[in-house]
């Protein structure tokens, strides 16, 4: 009996151990990033390499503006959120709208050298090389929704003499924070981390409900809307790419330096965001010195989107006193 026993345990243990690597991870991605990216931009898409893998953006007005505006989309968007407004605000400025690691068009390096290009300290440093590249010489200014907010604002608190304006459009900067130590150890055990691409594959039906949450008005989420948030699972990979960010630190220090930042800012928020509470904005707005608010009425999570109007007339009247 002792023998069957020890039989019995280790072959459960071989199939714990051994069985998850018997999995076929595979990805529902059919084309590569650049295919994909002519898909829903056309000739519009372009390609830059930062911090050794290509970085997916569209732009709008000109180049030899004195004025960068740089466009973060939020957790699970794209570039593709933009696409209301980027042709009217390149009137203002030279417009980069580009997407962040693991969203988007962008590449999804699953090795690299130095910092992890998923993890915060890897985005700042996107944001930096971007700014660089398109920002040399002039007035920058930084537009990011949701938790591009947060990076936004961790950007322009470490870097306050290279950021002109900053706006946040429903920020998640309370929210913002790493996993916890008990999931980070998780993380790094071998088995799953070979099957992390499968647990995280369920955003493809689970992000559009978050869509349905993000609008004040469900009616006004086209077809063509959903699309925008589905092109992505095209690319290849897109999976393990998620995984990783997931994986990735992204804790950030935001709160605690709030009262000691000068860059003037417009906090813009929806009247009934149901991701980013309304509150949360009107509250960082009072928080940090140099804030302007603006909440616009029958919206929510997404003001750019649902109210592309009303949040281009924000944006306008902020950056015209913000020459």
């Amino acid at each position: 009996m002792k023998k069957r026993s020890k039989i019995i345990l280790g072959s459960l243990l071989a199939i714990v151990l051994v069985g998850p690597f018997l999995l076929p991870v595979g990805t529902s991605g059919t084309l590569d990033n650049k295919a994909a990216a002519e898909l829903s931009w056309g000739a519009e898409s372009k390609f830059v390499e930062v911090l050794s893998h290509e970085v997916h953006y569209v732009e709008s007005g000109s180049p030899d503006s004195d004025r960068l505006i740089l466009l973060l989309h939020g957790f699970g968007a794209s570039s593709l959120t933009w696409k209301p407004i980027l042709e009217p605000l390149g009137e203002f400025g030279h417009v980069i709208a580009y997407d962040r690691a693991a969203f988007g068009f962008t590449d999804r390096p699953t090795s690299w050298e130095g910092v992890n290009p998923y993890s915060s300290a890897g985005q700042l440093a996107v944001i930096d090389s971007l700014i660089d590249k398109f920002g040399q010489g002039k007035k920058v200014v930084i537009i990011g929704h949701s938790a591009g907010g947060a990076l936004a604002l961790g950007y322009a608190l470490d870097h306050p003499n290279t950021v002109t304006a900053l706006v946040l459009e429903a920020p998640a900067v309370y929210e913002t924070g790493g996993a916890p130590d008990w999931l980070n150890i998780l993380f790094k055990i071998p088995q799953l981390n070979h099957v992390g691409p499968l647990l995280v594959s369920s955003i493809a039906e689970s992000g559009l409900s978050v869509l349905d949450q993000s609008y004040n008005d469900k009616t006004q989420i086209t077809q063509e809307t959903r699309d925008n948030y589905t092109a992505p699972l095209r690319v290849k990979g897109w999976e393990r790419g998620f995984w990783e960010f997931n994986k990735a630190d992204k804790a950030l220090s935001l709160t605690e330096r709030l009262s000691e930042f000068k860059v003037r800012t417009l906090v813009i928020t929806g009247d009934n965001d149901q991701i980013v509470a309304t509150d949360n904005s009107i509250r960082l707005s009072g928080e940090m010195p140099s804030a302007d608010l603006t909440i616009i009425p029958n919206a929510g999570h997404l003001p750019n989107e649902e109210k592309p109007k009303e949040f281009l007339n924000a944006l306008i009247g902020f950056l015209e006193q913000s020459k």
